[in-house]
């Protein structure tokens, strides 16, 4: 597949771990991705507000992509200091990129729940979405969603490239049963999270004391 096509990977990265990482890597490569960005929400309109301010979450996500080749960081979401809609960030990056594929990749229960996103029956005038999918977990779409998806669904995955936007994918993406807010529980208990984020993420976390972090 030529790497025409750009990911991008929302989130909190509250910290930022693992189970963020594994599947953009595994994205990046099994669909010849030319790189998938990293984009740190300032305010996510679906979430609580973050425990770490946007200047840590930044850095942690910029420690896990030095480290890691194909991903890179993008703080357009950070800088606008208001609540972070995916649908701003795709029209910017169409504008910058008018002739690239763009790929925004989610999870299945996002999928699931896209009808409460803002402006969501317009995202694929502007990218592909690419979703991480468990085999054999059946989700369930109300009438209209099913009807959305049916109408834009492929399994052929080349269209991610050639076309630059438009298709939902079912990418079967490794499952990592890591999540931020676990981590920072282990973290404020005192325990240490190694292995389930980067080492670098794990040792700024403890040089600045994020997440009430003990002495481990």
């Amino acid at each position: 597949m030529m790497k025409n096509a750009i990911g991008l990977l929302g989130g909190t990265f509250d910290p930022i771990h693992v189970g963020h990482l594994r599947p953009a890597i595994a994205m990046l490569e099994q669909l010849g991705l030319s790189e998938v960005r990293l984009i740190p929400n300032y305010i996510p309109p679906h979430k609580a507000t973050p425990d770490s301010d946007a200047n840590h979450r930044l850095n942690m996500a910029k420690l896990a992509a030095a480290a890691t080749p194909g991903l890179v960081v993008d703080a357009r979401e950070l800088n606008r200091n208001r609540p972070s809609y995916t649908l701003d960030t795709l029209k910017e990056l169409r504008g910058e990129h008018p002739t690239r594929a763009l790929c925004f990749i989610m999870g299945m229960d996002s999928l699931c729940s896209l009808d409460k996103w803002h402006g969501w029956q317009e995202l694929l005038n502007y990218a592909h979405l690419v979703v991480g999918h468990r085999p054999g977990w059946q989700p369930q779409f109300n009438t209209t969603l099913h009807d959305f998806i049916q109408r834009h669904l492929t399994d052929d995955a080349s269209l991610l490239s050639s076309k630059t936007q438009g298709h939902i994918y079912l990418f079967n993406n490794p499952q990592l049963d890591i999540s931020s807010s676990q981590i920072r529980h282990c973290l404020q208990a005192g325990n240490n999270p190694q292995y389930l984020l980067p080492e670098g993420v794990l040792n700024y976390i403890r040089d600045k004391g994020l997440y009430q972090l003990h002495v481990l």
